[in-house]
């Protein structure tokens, strides 16, 4: 160790780091002085910022007057000292105002202004304005409801009963503003709406009679809306229409459907119409037995049936057989009289025969009598009614009613 403090060159290192030290050190401290002074010192030069969207205050006698022509928001420009300036314009705590007080219904011109930290000065855009101050009016008007999107309600619904709570506001604006009101409403949209709107809060609304919506004071500002929306019903009877016509033989008894009405839903203007839902058409050129179908209803545009997806309609058909030149037989004839047939002159007729199928087609001219009574009557022209007999359970028509015959007596 002694020989190293001895080293001129071990003398001379320590030396030169004690000096690099020391130069280190000496500029810590001076940055930290110069530090240590901008913050306690700032700058004392005037410097400038913008504020842009600042609410401008009324200051008037609100009770009696209303003014317009006044901006909503101004920008300002503040200028001062940086650490104020920016503390200022940062946190807004300033007040831009126009002062009305004692000023006097009629037109003005008015300077914006301002209050702000005495270190600072203010200038507004725009400084001056022209503005009008009118007396207060306020008068009561009724809401109306608009709604929106009405023709976009689920088909066969409506609207029905509108209750509006309160159903008038107060508006209050200068005088000719409110002379100026045309229609005060609020709007409800009910596109895709199929349930009722119960209490449902509204903004209300103002507008002058060209549609032009009016800045006022609106108390309250919202009212509260229920709205029924409905699907209205109705019961109708069902009818079964028919083309074409039976094959040859047969005969149509009944076709009815197997429930006599059903519930449809439309609109009251679409359900005032409608006293029936007709199905489907009944081909009778395909019906060749009785039977029943399953038919599907013809509903008009804007009308459902939920609940009916198809009708079970019942076709009831007759066989029918004629049966031609069948022989008019003559009972009660007295002695020594004798029977000539004027109508018809052959003394013979056709039948028709209706009735189910087996027992129409069994029935042959055996089986039917065709005749007259001409019991007590005397010599000349009479018209006498036909009368038939045949087999239980068919249905006879002759092809008339009255025959025409003259009685002779022969001596």
């Amino acid at each position: 160790m002694d020989k190293w403090f001895q080293s001129k060159w071990f003398v001379r290192g320590i030396a030169l780091a004690l000096a690099i030290l020391l130069y280190i050190s000496v500029n810590i401290d001076s940055e930290s002085v110069e530090n240590d002074n901008l913050t306690f010192f700032p700058s004392s030069s005037p410097e400038t910022q913008t504020v842009e969207d600042v609410p401008v205050e009324i200051r008037m006698d609100s009770e009696k007057y209303v003014v317009s022509g006044i901006p909503e928001f101004v920008t300002v420009q503040l200028e001062g000292t940086s650490a104020t300036l920016v503390a200022t314009a940062r946190q807004r705590n300033f007040d831009v105002y126009v002062d009305l007080e004692g000023l006097e219904a009629g037109e003005h011109t008015v300077r914006i202004q301002t209050d702000v930290p005495s270190e600072l000065t203010a200038t507004v855009e725009p400084e001056f304005i022209d503005i009008v101050i009118e007396e207060r009016a306020t008068e009561e008007f009724k809401v109306n409801v608009d709604f929106l999107n009405n023709e976009q309600l689920p088909e066969g619904y409506e609207i029905g009963e509108i209750e509006v709570n309160p159903e008038t506001v107060l508006i209050t604006s200068s005088k000719s503003v409110v002379e100026q009101i045309g229609i005060v409403k609020v709007y409800v949209d009910v596109k895709d709406t199929s349930e009722s709107i119960e209490n449902r809060a509204f903004p209300v609304n103002v507008y002058d009679s060209q549609g032009n919506e009016l800045r006022v004071r609106i108390e309250p500002e919202t009212v509260s809306v229920s709205v029924e929306i409905n699907n209205p019903s109705k019961n109708v009877s069902v009818s079964v229409p028919t083309t074409g016509t039976l094959p040859e033989g047969l005969s149509l008894v009944s076709i009815e459907p197997n429930i006599e009405e059903v519930e449809i839903f439309a609109t009251s203007n679409t359900l005032e119409g409608i006293d029936e839902i007709k199905t489907k058409a009944v081909n009778l050129s395909d019906i060749t037995e009785s039977g029943t179908v399953d038919l599907q209803l013809e509903l008009p545009e804007g009308v459902q049936a939920p609940d009916i997806d198809a009708i079970e309609v019942s076709i009831e058909l007759e066989q029918t057989k004629q049966l031609e030149d069948i022989l008019i037989d003559i009972e009660h004839l007295n002695d020594g009289q004798e029977v000539t047939f004027i109508e018809p002159e052959e003394q013979t007729m056709s039948i028709t025969i209706v009735g189910n199928e087996q027992d129409v087609s069994e029935i042959t001219d055996e089986d039917i009598r065709v005749y007259i009574d001409v019991e007590d009557l005397e010599d000349g022209e009479h018209q006498v009614p036909i009368l038939i007999e045949g087999p239980e359970g068919v249905t006879i028509n002759p092809d008339m009613e009255l025959v025409t015959i003259e009685i002779l007596t022969i001596e």
